[in-house]
């Protein structure tokens, strides 16, 4: 298994700048002001870039919103039952989430992913994929949350769902979650990988009493403690299956199979972030394929983005999580691929250029 993830890894390409110059020069020359559309000239170009100087494309696009429950649950670190994210897959299933309203507002296809929640399988859907690889993560309070092996088979069912994507024609990616506690692992990760300590970062979660964030911040604490040589060791792999949880490592495999493949990703928030996080220190190459989508409301946030250096595309307070900013954030690609693509230039359209 890690001779095969060692080969993608190689496979994977930094995007190639030297296409920039032309790609700006066509952006540049459209009838506008030079940079006057901000940030969505800044997405058609690293489109343009991400997609071997053609034309950027935005569709087709999917999300895959992943599933997983969490060992460290058990500590108290929610506010919500673990039940909650089994509950919240058939919610899925029935269409009747945030995600899935976004979803088709966008004209995105939805998949919902089984990577590790708790109890059995779940009645069959066309929309969902179960490849579930334990019940729930262990307590990584009190060790590791997984063991390499189950890390690394995430990772790669992350990659065969990018492919699976791939295969069909999809040209974008955006990345969802679903796991009650799992902005704990997520923050965690964030330490070990960013040099970030726990009390600024921790936040609420899914709406956990402020009175019990110390709590949060000491389990977390405890967590880097108890997985103190994997943390030490330097190792994304190993950081990954000592600290994540199973819907996270299968969305760093998504997003570098979806490096691989030149697609684009859109990542959501705080979980999704986290992903990206791990998935950016296997391979930094991912970085020129992927967008942060939105500025999560967890008060940590900020710092997380800051050391990634990075800046999301949207500040809407989202803190849902499910895919629900990737979905949103897929509005303005598409919006910067017509730029692009439809907008005149000054010769075609007869306008008069600033004077230099």
């Amino acid at each position: 298994m890690q001779k095969q993830f060692d080969s993608i890894l190689n496979e994977i390409q930094p995007v190639d700048q030297n296409l920039a110059p032309k790609g700006q020069a066509h952006l540049d020359s459209l009838t506008k002001p030079l940079g006057s559309l901000g940030r969505l000239e800044e997405l058609a170009l690293k489109m343009f870039v991400a997609q071997g100087g053609n034309k950027p494309q935005l569709d087709p696009c999917r999300i895959y919103t992943v599933a997983g429950d969490h060992g460290v649950h058990e500590e108290g670190v929610s506010a919500y039952p673990q039940e909650v994210t089994r509950q919240m897959v058939l919610n899925f299933m029935n269409g009747g989430a945030g995600i899935n309203v976004l979803a088709r507002t966008v004209g995105a296809e939805l998949f919902v992913v089984d990577a590790g929640s708790c109890d059995g399988d779940y009645p069959e859907h066309p929309n969902l994929i179960q490849r579930k690889i334990a019940p729930g993560t262990a307590n990584l309070a009190k060790g590791p949350a997984m063991t390499r092996e189950q890390c690394l088979k995430a990772l790669l069912l992350g990659i065969e769902l990018a492919d699976r994507a791939h295969a069909e024609g999809v040209r974008t990616l955006g990345t969802g979650e679903m796991g009650i506690a799992n902005t704990t692992p997520s923050t965690a990760l964030f330490c070990a990988y960013l040099g970030l300590d726990p009390e600024p970062i921790t936040g609420p979660g899914g709406g956990l009493d402020r009175n019990r964030l110390p709590s949060k911040v000491q389990i977390i604490r405890k967590g880097l403690a108890a997985n103190a040589a994997a943390v030490e060791s330097g190792d994304p792999v190993e950081i990954l299956a000592a600290l994540g949880g199973f819907e996270i490592a299968t969305l760093a495999g998504l997003i570098l199979g979806g490096a691989r493949n030149g697609q684009m990703i859109c990542v959501d928030g705080f979980i999704s972030t986290a992903a990206y996080t791990a998935a950016a220190k296997i391979c930094p190459a991912v970085a020129g394929y992927c967008v942060l989508s939105h500025a999560s409301a967890e008060p940590g946030y900020t710092a997380v983005v800051e050391a990634l250096g990075q800046q999301p595309l949207l500040h809407l307070g989202l803190r849902l999580g499910e895919g629900t900013g990737a979905a949103c954030a897929m509005f303005l690609l598409r919006s910067g691929a017509a730029i692009f693509n439809e907008m005149a230039t000054f010769a075609d359209a007869g306008v008069s250029e600033a004077a230099k």
